[in-house]
């Protein structure tokens, strides 16, 4: 097998793919808006940063709760009709969150349905790339996905600062229901129809399967992922990601702490997204082998080279620092296509799902952690601790997964 890596001219040359592509942005910029117009909407009405954190924090309960179920519908129906679907309920969740008047309780109650809904949206898209990308085209494509949602992250909170400052929350809310609509009408006339191989005991995609209860289906993504080392093991390294999330949950008191104000807190929230993507262009010049023996030494390090601030080193240094770390959580990408293509095809989708909402569990736990911690210690000191903690953990999580690896009769291909 060639170890030269596939370009994202490649992938981009894919007509398919590009259309699944500019969807998956208009959808990630969809999401971000929804976050950014509630958030703005908390802290107009009850004018309570510790509420407008908590609100936004709670985003990534669905994931969580919704995750493993949800994510399976992606192996029950066809997989275009997925996306499609849930592209157009979460148009008209978020349109009824545009009514003026809407209660704020009833808002924030929509707004965890549409990130809920984002679940089987995202195990779809993944599961499609599987079968539309061969071999290290899959981890191009993933990367540029990846990277192409840090930047629509940084559009959907600029563009949903600026919509919601200049026309009102309602107005942006509108242009979000647009960007879901035309997400869907990108997917469903530009998409092939990729239909999910046969799952046992269903009567076929077209047919329309039942739909096993929550915890038959959280118990069954769970059996696929537990019953394979490999997977099992991978997951859990993924999860250290909340480790290194902890400075994303402490940027306002830590940029506080510094003395720098509101600006340095722009600097600090900008530093991990702009590392992972320098990170995820770096490793497209390696070849899929060297990538793959890079995973471990990456994740150990994104903990790792977050341990000096701990003593609050400055706002350069910290900078500089939360930068690096983001360059090296790109191994994320590398453990994505990898734990993708270990997964079975028949039961990808379910497989992604408790991948989705044991990352959310992670990060959102450790953000959520540090926040009630940062009641009585420093920033500086949580997110020190949180390093020290991470990297100890993802050591010996990195320790599991290469021995499963050598361990499996299979080769591992990446």
């Amino acid at each position: 097998m060639s170890d030269s890596p596939a370009s994202f001219a490649q992938v981009l040359a894919v007509p398919q793919f590009r259309r699944l592509w500019v969807a998956h942005v208009l959808s990630v910029v969809g999401d971000q808006l929804a976050r950014v117009a509630l958030t703005v909407l908390v802290y107009e009405r009850t004018n309570s940063a510790g509420l407008t954190a908590l609100t936004y924090a709670l985003t990534y309960l669905p994931d969580f709760v919704g995750g493993a179920a949800l994510a399976g519908l992606a192996d029950r129906f066809p997989r275009r009709t997925v996306m499609v679907s849930t592209d157009l309920a979460r148009a008209a969740l978020v349109a009824v969150m545009a009514v003026p008047g809407m209660p704020l309780l009833a808002q924030a109650t929509l707004l965890f349905a549409v990130q809920a809904a984002a679940s089987p949206f995202a195990s779809a898209r993944q599961s499609v790339l599987a079968d539309m990308l061969p071999g290290d085209q899959l981890t191009a494509g993933l990367a540029l996905v990846s990277m192409t949602s840090q930047a629509s992250f940084a559009i959907g909170f600029g563009a949903g600062a600026a919509l919601v400052a200049e026309f009102g929350t309602s107005a942006a809310l509108l242009v979000d229901v647009v960007t879901f609509v035309v997400s869907a009408a990108i997917i469903r006339l530009g998409i092939q129809l990729y239909r999910p191989a046969a799952v046992a005991g269903t009567r076929g995609a077209e047919a329309g399967p039942p739909v096993p209860g929550y915890w038959a289906t959280v118990r069954a993504g769970w059996a696929v992922v537990a019953g394979d080392a490999r997977l099992r093991t991978l997951l859990a390294v993924a999860c250290c990601s909340g480790f290194y999330a902890v400075p994303e949950g402490l940027a306002v008191p830590f940029g506080d702490q510094l003395g720098g104000g509101t600006a340095s807190v722009g600097w600090l929230l900008a530093a991990n997204p702009v590392g992972t993507v320098l990170g995820m262009i770096a490793l497209r010049f390696l070849g899929p082998q060297r990538r793959l023996a890079l995973l471990g030494p990456m994740a150990i390090g994104s903990s790792l080279i977050l341990l000096p601030t701990g003593w609050a080193p400055g706002l350069a240094v910290t900078v500089v620092l939360w930068t690096l770390s983001g360059v090296l959580s790109a191994h994320d990408i590398v453990a994505q296509s990898t734990y993708v293509r270990l997964a079975p095809a028949e039961s990808r989708g379910q497989a992604i799902g408790v991948a989705v909402a044991g990352l959310r569990a992670a990060q959102g736990l450790a953000i959520v952690a540090a926040g009630l911690l940062a009641q009585f210690a420093n920033a500086a000191a949580i997110v020190g601790a949180a390093a020290a903690a991470g990297t100890v953990v993802t050591a010996v999580a990195v320790h599991r997964w290469r021995r499963a690896v050598s361990a499996s009769p299979e080769p591992l291909t990446p």
